[in-house]
C-alpha cells in the first residue's frame, strides 16, 4: 500500500510541478514581450548609443512634440530607412486641447520623414467612430491627420506632452 501511495504522490507532485513550471514560462514570455522595447533601449544605452528623447526627435523632423503620450519614452528609429517604432506601456487615449482624441496601441510604427509620419500602424482617432490614422503631416501652424480622409487640426494643441488614459483594448 505504501508503494502505491508513493507512486500516486510522486505522479501528483510531478504533474503539479509541471503546471507550475509551465506557468512560470508563460509569465516570463508575457513579461519579456511587455519589456521588449525597454530592453532594446537599455541595450542601446549600454552600447553607448544615446538616443534623444522622442519629443526632440519629432521636433527635429518638424512634427509637434506632443503627438504621442508622455509615457512613450522608448522608441527605435532607423535613420537609413526612416522606420520609427514607439513603445507605449499600455493601450491608452490622449485628449488634446482642441477636443480631439487619439488612441494608441502598445506599439506604434511608421516612417518618419521631414514634416510627416506615414504608414502609421497602432494609432486611431475618433471621428464619430474610431478610425485608423495612417499619416500625420505638418504644414506651418497646422497638422493634417489622414484617417480615411484628411482632417486638419491646429498644431498648438499637439505641442504639449499629455498623459494617456489607460484603456482596456485598442
Amino acid at each position: 500500500m505504501d508503494q502505491i501511495m508513493n507512486k500516486v504522490g510522486s505522479y501528483w507532485f510531478s504533474q503539479k510541478a509541471n503546471k507550475e513550471i509551465d506557468s512560470i514560462g508563460d509569465d516570463f514570455n508575457s513579461l519579456s514581450s511587455s519589456i521588449n522595447g525597454s530592453a532594446k533601449w537599455i541595450v542601446n544605452k549600454l552600447k553607448g548609443k544615446m538616443q534623444k528623447p522622442l519629443p526632440e526627435l519629432l521636433k527635429e523632423y518638424g512634427l509637434a512634440v506632443g503627438i504621442f503620450p508622455r509615457d512613450a519614452t522608448n522608441y527605435e528609429f532607423n535613420e537609413e530607412t526612416g522606420k520609427l517604432t514607439v513603445f507605449i506601456p499600455t493601450v491608452c487615449e490622449v485628449g488634446y486641447r482642441d477636443s480631439s482624441v487619439l488612441r494608441f496601441s502598445t506599439t506604434v510604427t511608421g516612417y518618419l520623414e521631414k514634416g510627416k509620419l506615414v504608414d502609421i500602424e497602432g494609432m486611431k482617432t475618433k471621428v464619430m467612430i474610431w478610425v485608423k490614422v495612417t499619416a500625420i503631416s505638418a504644414e506651418g501652424s497646422k497638422l493634417h491627420f489622414t484617417a480615411g480622409m484628411k482632417k486638419t487640426r491646429s498644431r498648438d494643441a499637439y505641442e504639449v506632452l499629455r498623459d494617456g488614459v489607460i484603456m482596456d483594448k485598442f
